[in-house]
């Protein structure tokens, strides 16, 4: 019988991890006469976060031998950066707890499945990088064009004189 902790994590209160709560539940229940609920964990932040409360507490009933499988919707999220997915999935391995991810069909306890989740863990981070750069990029077009960097007209200055402390001669 494999004793299982179910892991949903959402970025900020307005989602709802009740969706991927109920995806992980029905595929323990389909799974019935293998798989035991031991535990849900529910966190709301950030999956480049590496510490989470539940997350934590996650680990640390994993670390004292309370579960031996991990139940999540989806790899994104236990993290996005590879390295820290990878520690991870060394440590889950070390305790001989198996990962198992709902609607991307990942199972550790197969060698396919080992193989798609390396794959998907290189293709999270990319992910998450693509994204940041297209922020820095958005960010650096937006400089001098407006607080939103949606006007047109630069923002004026506030307060004091308008010198330019950086050209000014001393």
């Amino acid at each position: 019988m494999i004793k299982a902790a179910i892991y949903c994590r959402v970025s900020t209160e307005e989602q709802d991890a009740d969706k991927q709560e109920y995806i992980c539940k029905e595929y323990c229940n389909r799974h019935q006469e293998e798989i035991e609920i031991f535990k849900v964990y529910k966190d709301v932040i950030s999956g480049t976060t590496i510490s989470r409360p539940a997350f934590n507490q996650l680990l640390e009933d994993m670390r004292e031998y309370k579960f031996n499988a991990i139940i999540v919707t989806k790899l994104d999220r236990i993290g996005r950066s590879l390295k820290h997915l990878l520690s991870m999935f060394d440590e889950f391995n070390a305790k001989r707890v198996s990962f198992v991810a709902v609607t991307q069909n990942i199972d550790t306890t197969t060698a396919a499945g080992k193989l798609q989740l390396h794959i998907l863990s290189a293709f999270a981070e990319f992910e998450r990088n693509i994204i940041s750069e297209r922020t820095k990029e958005g960010l650096k077009r937006a400089t001098g064009v407006g607080k939103r960097g949606k006007d047109k007209k630069p923002r004026k200055r506030r307060g004091g004189s308008k010198k330019n402390y950086f050209t000014q001669e001393k």
